[in-house]
Order: structure tokens, then sequence, then C-alpha cells
């Protein structure tokens, strides 16, 4: 049930990520960067804060979101 929530979270956390690095995207790419933070931050986060409940998964969601959209600048196609 946690990773379902966090799927739902994500597609919230991509969008306030997207937001935070101005980064400008479509929809679909907004929702696959938050699905894949909320899935990568939020479970480890999860486990290494272990009692602090959804607040871990949701932090962890978008911390994930702007890691992987820093990866994305970095080493993604270029312009």
């Amino acid at each position: 049930m946690a990773v379902i929530w966090l799927i739902i979270i994500g597609a919230a956390a991509g969008f306030i990520a997207t937001r935070l690095m101005n980064l400008e995207t479509n929809m679909i790419t907004t929702i696959s960067i938050g699905i894949g933070g909320a899935l990568i931050g939020g479970l480890i986060l999860r486990i290494l804060l272990g009692l602090m409940g959804m607040a871990a998964g949701f932090v962890g969601a978008i911390l994930g979101a702007l890691l992987l959209i820093w990866l994305w600048e970095t080493y993604g196609p270029k312009k």
C-alpha cells in the first residue's frame, strides 16, 4: 500500500519539483519524474526515518524528484 501511496503523491511531487527547478516539461514527463522521485526518495527516506510516516514519504518524493531533475539536466540530452 505504501508504494501505491508514493505513486499517487509522486504526481504532485513532480509538479512541485519541476517548478522549484524551473524546468518546463509536459505533463507525462512531470508525472514520470514525480513517480520516479517518489519511489526512489520516498522508499529510501521511509527506511531511514521509519517512524515518521507519510510525511517522510512526501518529503522523500520531492527530494527524489529534485534529484532526478538534476540528473536529467546534468546527463540528459543537450539542447
